[in-house]
């Protein structure tokens, strides 16, 4: 229960960054104006609440574990979002990302 709880989080925390980061840019780069700025402020904000509830209490380590949903997830967005298509390597790229983060998160500790 606990990897599933951990894996739902990180997919929350994605859809709150990268949502966040994705409504700031808009509201920048695409001129929608202050009110879609201030979503992405409060979505970003809502995604550190939310990166607290690991049941693992390492911030370093759920950071970088976060680092490589974050990679994917992106790129995930960009194909849903903006019709973003990866090539190969975007692909290969997330997949190492989260094939570390499966490492970083879910391995057993205490094993020599």
């Amino acid at each position: 229960m606990t990897v599933t709880r951990s894996l739902l989080l990180f997919a929350l925390a994605a859809v709150l960054e990268i949502g966040g980061a994705w409504l700031v840019w808009q509201g920048i780069r695409e001129h929608r104006g202050w009110v879609w700025i201030g979503l992405g402020v409060i979505s970003l904000g809502l995604y550190g609440i939310v990166a607290t509830l690991q049941p693992d209490a390492n911030f370093g380590r759920i950071l970088a574990a976060y680092g490589g949903v974050f990679v994917a997830g992106s790129l995930l967005w960009g194909m849903v979002v903006d019709g973003f298509r990866p090539d190969r390597y975007d692909v290969s790229g997330a997949l190492v990302c989260l094939v570390g983060v499966a490492i970083i998160m879910y391995a057993p500790r205490g094993v020599v």
